[in-house]
C-alpha cells in the first residue's frame, strides 16, 4: 500500500475546510469561501498564492493562461466549489491545472451541503511499465 501524497498538508486544508463549512454554513458565494479558506490558511502559517496566472503554449506560441484558484506551499492546488457535485468536467480541469502548473496534487472541496465534500486529484505520471488511470468515480 503506497503513502498519500502530501498527507499531511492535505489533510490540514480539508480540516480547516470543514471548520469554515462549520462557521459560514452552506448557501454562499463560492468566493466567500475561497476568501476564507485564503484567510484560514494563512493565520496557521501556509503559504497560499490566490489567482496565480500560468501560461499555455502551442508548439511554442501563447494561446493563453490557465489560472488556479488557490495554490498552497508551492504544492497542492485547492478548488473551492459551490456545485451538486464534482463531476468528470472538474477532475478534468484539475488534470489540466496539475499539467500546467507541473503539481501533483489537487484538491476539490465543495461546500454546497451541510457536510463538506471533497475529492483529491493525483497527476498522472508518466512512467514505463505504470498503467496509473485516474479514477474518475471515488
Amino acid at each position: 500500500m503506497g503513502t498519500i501524497l502530501h498527507e499531511e498538508l492535505s489533510g490540514a486544508i480539508i480540516g480547516i475546510a470543514m471548520e469554515i463549512l462549520n462557521e459560514l454554513k452552506p448557501g454562499l458565494d463560492e468566493v466567500l469561501y475561497e476568501r476564507a479558506t485564503v484567510i484560514e490558511l494563512r493565520r496557521r502559517g501556509h503559504l497560499v498564492e490566490v489567482q496565480r496566472s500560468f501560461p499555455v503554449f502551442y508548439h511554442g506560441e501563447l494561446i493563453g493562461t490557465l489560472i488556479p484558484d488557490l495554490i498552497v506551499e508551492d504544492s497542492i492546488i485547492v478548488d473551492p466549489k459551490v456545485v451538486s457535485a464534482f463531476t468528470e468536467t472538474h477532475v478534468a480541469q484539475m488534470l489540466g491545472y496539475l499539467n500546467i502548473t507541473g503539481l501533483e496534487l489537487a484538491i476539490l472541496l465543495n461546500f454546497k451541503n451541510a457536510r463538506l465534500a471533497w475529492k483529491r486529484v493525483v497527476r498522472q505520471q508518466t512512467s514505463r511499465g505504470h498503467n496509473d488511470v485516474p479514477d474518475l468515480q471515488s
